[in-house]
C-alpha cells in the first residue's frame, strides 16, 4: 500500500507536529527550472464535495455543456459526481463548485431501443433513460464518453453555444430531449417549472423556453437547437409524460420533453448544436447562427482549446511535483470557469430588476457570482492576472447596484438575486477594484451603497437581516437573527469596503463614518474569554458559552455561518492589529491561533458539511477561515505563516476527483492555491496589498498583460525548507513582509530564498503588513 503526501501529512499532525513536512525530493538551490503551464485535470474537484463538473465551456462563457449524473443529492449539486456509475445525459448549463443546486437545462439524452420518459434512480442504471458508461475523457473545450447503448458522445462549446457530435451503432436509435430535467432537492416546495413551451418549425429548428423555481426562483432559460440529420418522426410529450397528438409540433405546459426518432442512425454522426439565451428565442437563435454557423465539430473543438491554451498560459510553472503542477493548472482552469457570460450577442440581459438591459459596446453582463466565498481570493488572482476580465467584472457589478431592488449584489444567479449568505460582498469587490485602479463608475455604485449602509427601510435579501440592529447597538443581536455574530463582522467588513466607494464618490463624511464602524467586529468579539461569543440585544453574552458549538440555542438557529465559534473568532480580515491589541498583544494573538490550529477537531452533530478540511479547528475547506494562517505575519511570526501554508497546500489539495478539501465555491478554493503556491496571498483586498507565504515552486512566470511579467523564484526550495529567509525584488534587499498590487502589477522578479528552519525575515514591526490603512506599533 503506498501512503499518499496527505495521508503522510495527516499522521504527522496527528502526533502533534503542527508543522511537519514530508522529506524533500528536490534538488536545493541552482538555477531556477523554466516555467510552463501544465494541463489541467478536469476530474479534479468533481469527486468528494468538491461539486464541480467535468464537462466544456470556454472561459467565463454562458453554455456549460457536460454529462448529467446524478440531480437529487447534495454532492451533485453540478450534477455530476466521480463516483456515479451512469449518465442521464448532456445538460447545457452547469454551476461549478456551489454547495447548492440549480441550472442543468435542456438535457439531450442520445440512445436506443425503446423510450423511456424518466431517468430512473441512480441506485439501478437498468431502469429509465439512464446508461452506464466507458472511456471517459475531459479536457478545456472537449468532453467524449462512451455509453452503453454504443453511442460515442463527444462535446465541445463556443460562449453562447453547446456542440455534440453522437456516433451511433447501426440500427434505429431516438435522441430525447428532456426540458423538465433540473436539480431537485427535498426542501423544494410548490411548483418547480412553469411556463414551458417547445416548438419545431418547418426546417427542423427545436426551439423552446420555460421558467425555473428552483434556488434563482423565476429564471428564464430559452434554446435554439438544430440538428445535422433530420428525424424521421418526432413526438411531443407533455405534462404527467403524456404523448401528444401524431404530427404535433409544439407543446405548451410545464415539465415537456420531445423524442426524435432515426430509423437508420448508423453512419455519420449526428451533430447537434445549441444556442442559449435568458433572455428570449430570438436570443438563442442569433446566438446559434453567428457562433455556430456551420458543422465543422473538430474547427469548433480546436478553437476551444486554443483559446483555453491561451488562458491557461498565463500561469506557467516549475519545480514541486507532477501532481503539484497539476494541481495548479486545474485550480487555474477552475478559476477561469465563472462568473459566467450573460449578454446576448447584441449585447442584452436581464438585470436584477428582472428587466432586459443592454451593455455598453465592449461590455458584458455576468452571473453566478459566488460573492461571499470569491471576493477573497478568485477577485484578487483575476485583477492580477486578468485585469481587463476584472474590470469587465466590476463595471457590471457596478450596473448591477444600479439596477437591483437590493442594492449591491450578494449572490447574483441567471437574473435573479437568491441573496445566499451573508453580506453584501460585491461591495468589496469593487473597492478593491477601485483601491487597483481599475476603472468603472463607482459613483454610480453610492447612491445604493449608501441605502445599503444607512438606510434602515432599504429593501433587505435574507444576507441583510438586522441592519437596524446593527445600526444601533454596534452589533446584530442574538435575540433578534440568525447568524448574529458572522453578521457583524461582515457587515463590517463590508462598511470598510464601502468606504473606499464614498471617498471615489465624493462622500468623504459617509466614508469617515463607515470607517468608523467597520470597527464594530469587536462588539462580537469578548476580550474576557478571546472568542467570538453570540450577544443579547440587552448587551449581555450567551452565558453557557461553547466554541465547538453552532449558536447559543442549536435546536433553532446558529449565530455564525457555515461557522462555529472557533473559527468565527477569527474572521476579522480588515483590522488585523486591531484585534491583536483586542486580544491582548502579539505574543497572547499568536497563542490564539496556534490553539486554533492544535485545538481538538471536534464538531457538533449539527456542523454542516462545509466545515471541512480541520486542522484542529481550523477549516480550510470552508471560506471563513481561509485567511488565518497569514495572521500570524501581523503578530511578528511570519514563519509560523510559512510552514503552515505550506502545509494546507499539500494537505488540502490532490491531484484526484476528491482533490479539493470542500467546496470549490467557483473557484474560490482554486484560487487560494493558486496565490499560495506563488507565494503571497490578499488578507484584506481592499488594502490592495499581498501578505507573504511559502512558494510552492520553484519558479513561477505570471502574464500580466500589456508585455508585463512577473517571476516569482524560491532559491532553495524543498518540501522540507518552508520557511522564508530573505528576498529580493527586482534584484534589490526587501525587507517587508508584504508587497503592494502597485508594485507587483509592474512585474518584475520576486525571489525568495528557502531554508528549513524559521528566520527572522518580516518579522520587524516596520516590515509587518499594513491593516485598517495602519501598520504595526513598534
Amino acid at each position: 500500500m503506498t501512503t499518499t503526501r496527505r495521508e503522510a501529512l495527516a499522521s504527522a499532525a496527528a502526533l502533534g507536529l503542527a508543522g511537519a513536512l514530508p522529506a524533500a525530493a528536490r534538488a536545493q538551490g541552482g538555477a531556477a527550472p523554466a516555467a510552463a503551464a501544465a494541463a489541467p485535470d478536469l476530474f479534479i474537484g468533481t469527486g468528494g464535495h468538491g461539486h464541480t463538473f467535468p464537462g466544456p465551456t470556454m472561459p467565463h462563457g454562458m453554455v456549460q455543456l457536460g454529462p448529467d449524473t446524478d440531480n437529487t443529492r447534495w454532492d451533485s449539486c453540478s450534477g455530476y459526481h466521480r463516483t456515479d456509475t451512469s449518465i442521464m445525459g448532456f445538460s447545457h448549463t452547469h454551476l461549478s463548485g456551489t454547495g447548492i443546486g440549480d441550472m442543468l437545462d435542456v438535457l439531450v439524452v442520445p440512445t436506443r431501443g425503446p423510450v423511456q420518459l424518466e431517468p430512473g434512480p441512480l441506485s439501478d442504471p437498468d431502469q429509465g433513460y439512464r446508461q452506464r458508461f466507458s472511456d471517459e475523457h475531459a479536457e478545456p473545450g472537449y468532453y467524449r464518453v462512451r455509453l452503453e447503448s454504443g453511442v460515442l458522445s463527444e462535446l465541445t462549446v463556443t460562449d453562447r453555444t453547446g456542440w455534440h457530435r453522437h456516433s451511433f451503432p447501426d440500427g434505429p436509435a431516438h435522441i430525447l430531449v428532456d426540458f423538465a430535467h433540473m436539480v431537485l432537492d427535498v426542501w423544494d416546495k410548490g411548483v418547480l417549472v412553469d411556463e414551458a413551451s417547445l416548438q419545431l418549425d418547418a426546417d427542423g429548428l427545436l426551439t423552446g423556453s420555460r421558467r425555473v423555481h428552483r434556488w434563482a426562483k423565476g429564471r428564464r432559460i430559452h434554446f435554439a437547437m438544430r440538428l445535422s440529420r433530420q428525424p424521421d418522426r418526432v413526438q411531443f410529450y407533455g405534462d404527467d409524460d403524456r404523448p401528444l397528438p401524431a404530427g404535433a409540433r409544439a407543446a405548451k405546459g410545464a415539465r415537456l420533453k420531445v423524442a426524435l426518432f432515426y430509423d437508420q442512425a448508423g453512419g455519420a454522426p449526428i451533430l447537434i448544436k445549441t444556442g442559449i439565451s435568458a433572455v428570449d428565442v430570438a436570443g438563442a437563435k442569433q446566438a446559434l447562427a453567428e457562433e455556430a454557423p456551420g458543422w465543422d465539430f473538430d474547427a469548433t473543438a480546436t478553437a476551444a482549446r486554443r483559446r483555453w491554451a491561451r488562458e491557461l498560459d498565463s500561469i506557467k510553472v516549475a519545480g514541486a511535483t507532477p501532481a503539484e503542477r497539476t494541481i495548479m493548472a486545474s485550480g487555474l482552469y477552475h478559476c477561469l470557469v465563472g462568473p459566467t457570460l450573460f449578454t446576448d450577442r447584441d449585447g442584452r440581459y436581464v438585470g436584477l430588476d428582472r428587466e432586459v438591459h443592454r451593455v455598453p459596446a465592449g461590455e458584458a453582463a455576468y452571473s453566478a457570482y459566488s460573492l461571499w466565498d470569491t471576493y477573497r481570493a478568485l477577485h484578487p488572482l483575476l485583477t492580477l492576472v486578468k485585469s481587463e476580465q476584472a474590470g469587465l467584472l466590476v463595471r457590471d457589478l457596478v450596473r448591477q447596484t444600479v439596477e437591483s431592488p437590493y442594492g449591491p449584489p450578494v449572490w447574483p444567479l441567471q437574473g435573479v438575486e437568491t441573496g445566499t449568505m451573508i453580506g453584501w460582498h460585491a461591495v468589496s469587490v469593487m473597492a478593491e477594484a477601485c483601491a487597483k485602479g481599475i476603472k468603472a463608475d463607482y459613483a454610480a455604485a453610492w447612491p445604493n451603497l449608501r441605502r445599503r449602509a444607512f438606510d434602515r427601510d432599504f429593501k433587505d435579501s435574507d444576507s441583510s437581516l438586522g441592519r437596524g440592529w446593527y445600526m444601533d447597538l454596534g452589533f446584530v443581536p442574538a435575540d433578534k437573527t440568525w447568524e448574529s455574530v458572522s453578521r457583524t463582522q461582515e457587515y463590517a467588513y463590508d462598511d470598510w469596503a464601502a468606504a473606499v466607494i464614498a471617498e471615489a464618490a465624493g462622500a468623504t463624511a459617509d466614508a469617515a463614518a463607515l470607517r468608523r464602524r467597520a470597527r464594530n467586529w469587536r462588539n462580537v468579539i469578548d476580550p474576557s474569554i478571546g472568542f467570538a461569543r453570540p450577544r443579547f440585544a440587552d448587551g449581555s453574552w450567551w452565558k453557557d458559552y461553547d466554541p465547538i458549538q453552532l449558536g447559543h440555542d442549536p435546536e433553532k438557529q446558529r449565530d455564525y455561518t457555515e461557522a462555529n465559534g472557533w473559527q468565527a473568532t477569527f474572521l476579522n480580515q480588515h483590522d488585523s492589529y486591531g484585534m491583536i491589541e483586542h486580544f491582548g498583544g502579539d505574543a497572547q494573538f499568536v497563542a490564539k491561533l496556534d490553539a486554533l490550529f492544535s485545538a481538538p477537531s471536534t464538531l457538533p452533530k449539527n456542523a454542516p458539511p462545509d466545515i471541512s478540511g480541520l486542522v484542529g479547528q481550523y477549516a480550510h475547506g470552508n471560506e471563513p477561515d481561509q485567511h488565518v494562517a497569514y495572521l500570524y505575519a501581523f503578530a511578528g511570526a511570519p514563519w509560523k505563516t510559512q510552514a503552515m501554508v505550506r502545509r494546507l497546500c499539500d494537505e488540502m489539495y490532490k491531484a484526484d476527483p476528491d482533490g479539493v478539501i470542500g467546496n470549490d465555491d467557483c473557484g474560490q478554493t482554486s484560487a487560494w492555491f493558486v496565490l499560495s503556491s506563488l507565494g503571497f496571498y490578499p488578507v484584506d483586498p481592499v488594502s490592495a496589498v499581498y501578505v507573504f507565504g511559502s512558494p510552492l515552486f520553484d519558479a513561477a512566470e505570471l502574464d500580466l498583460g500589456g508585455g508585463r511579467r512577473l517571476r516569482v523564484r524560491a532559491i532553495g526550495n524543498a518540501p522540507d525548507r518552508p520557511y522564508v529567509q530573505s528576498v529580493r525584488w527586482n534584484g534589490k534587499p526587501w525587507t517587508r513582509n508584504w508587497i503592494a498590487h502597485r508594485d507587483l502589477v509592474k512585474g518584475g522578479t520576486l525571489e525568495f530564498t528557502m531554508g528549513a528552519s524559521p528566520s527572522r525575515f518580516g518579522t520587524a514591526p516596520a516590515d509587518r503588513p499594513p491593516s485598517f490603512g495602519r501598520m504595526a506599533q513598534g
